[in-house]
């Protein structure tokens, strides 16, 4: 009877450790809620610039630039929130779900784009996964970063200009051998 009592407890600190798991629907919620604040302050950003457009023309490209920024920061908060929930509190199975769900029962927005089955870039098998998505959007934010600081940067020589364009194509090139490290194409 004492071994069963000692199982019992075993099995009930197992599953109060198992549903500590739940905690990261704070960090989804909060990365999802952050998201949703960038995207509209990246709106913002492109409404000003439509109303700068006839004012200061040269502003213009420099908010859509700021608003394209925005929206990769939000894109990162969104990838982050949707990785955190699929791996720690989902439990569909992706192969299970595909042949038990009905089409009309999918993900939809209003019912107009019906999802056959979960974006591949939704898959998130592991945080190392996790990690390399959300490594490539941050290493796209610095690229967009980069470019917004080049415009600024006031060019005197022949040598700023080739310091600039080495900078640019480096850090393209890292982009570039970052997808192919990670097999996407």
């Amino acid at each position: 009877m004492g071994v069963f009592r000692a199982e019992d407890k075993n099995i009930s600190k197992k599953k109060v450790i198992y549903s500590c798991r739940f905690m990261t629907f704070l960090g989804t919620l909060g990365s999802l809620l952050g998201s949703v604040l960038c995207f509209i302050k990246g709106c913002m950003y492109v409404v000003d610039s439509f109303l700068q457009y006839s004012v200061n023309r040269g502003k213009v490209i420099f908010l859509l630039v700021e608003a394209i920024d925005i929206y990769l920061l939000g894109t990162v908060m969104l990838v982050f929130g949707l990785g955190l929930y699929e791996l720690f509190i989902s439990n569909l199975d992706t192969s299970e779900s595909r042949t038990h769900d009905i089409v009309s029962n999918r993900s939809s927005l209003f019912g107009m784009f019906t999802l056959k089955e979960r974006p591949q870039w939704l898959e998130v098998k592991s945080v190392s996964e996790l990690k390399t998505k959300l490594g490539h959007v941050i290493v796209m934010l610095l690229l967009i970063g980069l470019f917004d600081k080049s415009k600024r940067v006031v060019i005197t020589s022949v040598t700023d200009l080739l310091c600039i364009s080495v900078s640019i194509f480096f850090s393209s090139a890292c982009l570039f051998l970052l997808s192919r490290l990670n097999g996407s194409h």
